[in-house]
Protein backbone atom coordinates (compact mmCIF):
# COMPACT_ATOMS: atom_id res chain seq x y z
CA UNK A 1 0.00 0.00 0.00
CA UNK A 2 1.19 3.22 -0.88
CA UNK A 3 2.19 5.64 2.36
CA UNK A 4 2.92 9.49 1.68
CA UNK A 5 6.40 10.40 2.65
CA UNK A 6 5.27 14.03 4.08
CA UNK A 7 1.87 15.48 4.91
CA UNK A 8 0.13 16.53 2.45
CA UNK A 9 -2.23 19.80 3.15
CA UNK A 10 -5.89 20.25 3.73
CA UNK A 11 -6.79 21.74 0.57
CA UNK A 12 -4.69 19.66 -1.91
CA UNK A 13 -6.65 16.20 -0.03
CA UNK A 14 -9.50 17.44 -0.37
CA UNK A 15 -8.61 18.36 -4.56
CA UNK A 16 -7.87 14.74 -4.68
CA UNK A 17 -10.62 13.59 -3.24
CA UNK A 18 -12.94 15.66 -5.79
CA UNK A 19 -11.29 14.03 -8.49
CA UNK A 20 -13.79 10.56 -7.80
CA UNK A 21 -17.28 10.80 -9.52
CA UNK A 22 -19.48 7.86 -9.01
CA UNK A 23 -21.41 6.86 -12.06
CA UNK A 24 -24.86 5.61 -12.28
CA UNK A 25 -25.47 2.09 -13.72
CA UNK A 26 -27.00 1.31 -16.90
CA UNK A 27 -30.22 0.55 -16.69
CA UNK A 28 -31.39 -2.73 -18.41
CA UNK A 29 -35.22 -3.38 -19.37
CA UNK A 30 -36.01 -7.00 -19.12
CA UNK A 31 -39.56 -8.95 -18.59
CA UNK A 32 -39.77 -11.15 -15.94
CA UNK A 33 -43.38 -12.87 -15.08
CA UNK A 34 -44.77 -10.80 -17.61
CA UNK A 35 -43.78 -7.43 -15.39
CA UNK A 36 -41.13 -5.04 -17.71
CA UNK A 37 -38.98 -3.71 -15.76
CA UNK A 38 -35.57 -1.44 -15.70
CA UNK A 39 -32.84 -3.20 -13.65
CA UNK A 40 -28.63 -2.60 -13.53
CA UNK A 41 -27.03 -4.43 -16.13
CA UNK A 42 -24.74 -6.31 -13.42
CA UNK A 43 -28.16 -8.47 -11.57
CA UNK A 44 -29.94 -9.26 -14.84
CA UNK A 45 -28.51 -12.71 -14.63
CA UNK A 46 -29.24 -12.70 -10.93
CA UNK A 47 -33.06 -11.59 -11.79
CA UNK A 48 -33.07 -14.55 -14.60
CA UNK A 49 -32.39 -17.17 -12.28
CA UNK A 50 -35.24 -15.69 -9.30
CA UNK A 51 -32.18 -14.64 -7.12
CA UNK A 52 -33.67 -11.61 -6.75
CA UNK A 53 -38.00 -10.66 -7.34
CA UNK A 54 -39.16 -7.67 -8.57
CA UNK A 55 -40.49 -5.02 -5.99
CA UNK A 56 -44.58 -4.71 -6.50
Amino acid sequence: MAVPKRRMSRSNTRTRRSQWRAQTPDLVPIVIDGRRALVPRHLVPAYKRGLLRLEP
